[in-house]
């Protein structure tokens, strides 16, 4: 695996690589390291200390989201089939520790979103113009959310748990998990709301829209901030850690470019951007590292780029000639694993020598 690092320090090291029948849709961390991935062919897999231990086989449908819930007792996948297929993990041994729980059958309805609250074991997971909360601990559907104005196009959790945003055509609609029963708030745009992002303090959510713009809240305020001139579709939302005294930085992907904004003190001088460009095809994956501002990209054109402070690259990972199609590190920072479109899975983990170059927090 080819590397390259400024300074000469590599960041992160080449640590595991394997292979999936076909592209790989998703990759997703647990809280204690288990890797999960998925692919175009139906598989679903695990991996941990070295060991990939297959959960579904290659069928019909494309297995498109995966996520672990916060406690990292449960593993969600859905696709194609419309299914929603849940593991418990009841302990760190593979061979012995996963097992399969319960099949959600939705029909023909494709399942391509799904995520887990942060406080507790609610699966939210789209079925055409709703959203669906089943009770992972309970085996029941708690809920049903109509999106009413189009089929659902995203959904994040509040990181405090208290509520869920679902997006699609109009903006983005809020429920309460307080009363599901209320109405939601709304957060009107004159375009789709294609995906949506949270600020780790729970202050501020961010949409990407169908227009080619970005707009930011600070969740409750009616006057939004909108950010334009992108030259395509918002692929992609990450925000940063919280900033001591700052609001978090917001990176979005759009095409091959990536923009990092960050708030001024002042509300009234808005956000400010620079802008970071290297890739040369669509940019599939972008995210923060979660304790820090280490940045990462990987795109189609084989390149998974490693910013460090969000501002320059520190380290270019180079894997795959078809390009990768996802990313996603590990809750603790020590691994980053992507996937690529011609089915390889590679994991990297930290290097000591050059642990300082991101330890920016």
């Amino acid at each position: 695996m080819f590397s390259l690092s400024a300074k000469g320090k590599v960041l992160f090291q080449s640590h595991w690589q394997g292979s999936l029948t076909e592209y790989v849709t998703a990759v997703a961390w647990s809280s204690n390291n288990l890797l999960a991935a998925s692919s175009a062919a139906g598989e679903v897999v695990v991996w941990q200390d070295g060991k990939l231990v297959s959960l579904l086989s290659v069928g019909v449908a494309s297995i498109d989201c995966l996520a672990f819930s916060s406690d990292g007792k449960f593993l969600a996948a859905g696709g194609q089939d419309g299914k929603v297929r849940v593991w418990s993990i009841f302990d760190s041994s593979l061979s012995q520790g996963l097992g399969k729980i319960h099949t959600l059958d939705n029909g023909a309805l494709w399942v391509d979103k799904l995520a887990w609250s942060p406080t507790c074991n609610y699966l939210a997971y789209n079925l055409g113009r709703y959203v669906q909360i089943w009770d992972a601990d309970n085996q029941t559907i708690i809920t049903t959310l109509p999106f009413v104005n189009s089929s659902v196009l995203d959904l994040a959790w509040r990181p405090n748990g208290e509520s869920i945003a679902i997006a699609g055509n109009g903006g983005v609609k809020v429920w309460s998990t307080k009363d599901w029963d209320d109405d939601p708030y709304l957060m009107d745009m004159p375009s789709a709301s294609i995906v949506t992002a949270w600020s780790g303090d729970s202050k501020y959510i961010a949409s990407g829209n169908f227009d080619n713009t970005i707009t930011v809240f600070e969740y409750g305020s009616p006057h939004p901030w909108i950010m334009q001139g992108f030259p395509g579709k918002i692929s992609n939302l990450t925000w940063s850690q919280p900033l001591s005294n700052k609001t978090a930085l917001l990176a979005a992907s759009s095409i091959e470019g990536i923009a990092v904004w960050e708030k001024e003190a002042d509300d009234k001088d808005g956000w400010n951007a620079q802008i970071l460009n290297l890739h040369n095809s669509k940019i599939q994956g972008l995210e923060f590292h979660p304790h820090s501002l280490l940045l990462a990209s990987a795109a189609d054109d084989g390149w998974l780029c490693l910013w460090t402070k969000a501002k320059q690259v520190g380290q270019i990972l180079e894997g795959t000639r078809d390009g990768f199609s996802c990313l996603a590190w590990s809750q603790d920072g020590r691994f980053l694993a992507a996937g690529s479109q011609d089915g390889k899975l590679s994991i990297w983990s930290e290097s000591n020598c050059g642990k300082d170059e991101f330890d920016d927090k």
